[in-house]
C-alpha cells in the first residue's frame, strides 16, 4: 500500500528553522515506531515543486516544462510504502503520519500484474 502525502508548500516555507526540526521529529518518531512494527517497506521525502520538470510526449515529441504538471493548494511532498496485512491497517498507520494533521495522506493499494508475476525486474 502506498500512502501519498500532500501538504501545502507555502506553509512549509514559511516554517522556522526550530518549527522544521520539529517536524522532522515528529516523522522520525512515526517512522521508528512503524518501522520497528516491520510496516514501512520504503519512504521519501520529495523536493519541492520549484525544483520539478514536467514531461509530456505528443505526436513523438517530448515537450519538458520547468515546474509541476498543474498549479496547486497541496502539492504531493512525499510518500511511504507500507506492508499490511489489509487496507484498514494502512488507513490506520497513514493516521499516525504527521502530516495528517495539517495536509491529506492518499492510501492506495499497489496494483500488482499478475501477468508480470515472477518476471525479471
Amino acid at each position: 500500500v502506498m500512502a501519498l502525502l500532500y501538504g501545502d508548500e507555502s506553509r512549509w516555507d514559511a516554517f522556522s528553522d526550530e518549527e522544521r526540526e520539529a517536524v522532522y521529529a515528529q516523522y522520525r518518531a512515526f517512522a521508528e515506531d512503524s518501522g520497528m512494527a516491520g510496516v514501512i517497506v520504503a519512504d521519501g521525502e520529495l523536493a519541492s515543486t520549484r525544483d520539478a520538470t514536467t514531461v509530456r510526449v505528443r505526436d513523438g515529441e517530448s515537450l519538458v516544462t520547468d515546474g509541476p504538471y498543474a498549479e496547486v493548494k497541496e502539492a504531493l511532498g512525499g510518500y511511504f510504502v507500507f506492508e499490511c496485512e489489509s487496507m484498514d491497517e494502512a488507513v490506520e498507520y497513514a493516521a499516525k503520519i504527521p502530516g495528517a494533521q495539517h495536509g491529506a495522506i492518499e492510501v492506495r493499494p499497489i496494483y500488482v500484474d499478475p501477468a508480470a508475476d515472477g518476471a525479471a525486474s
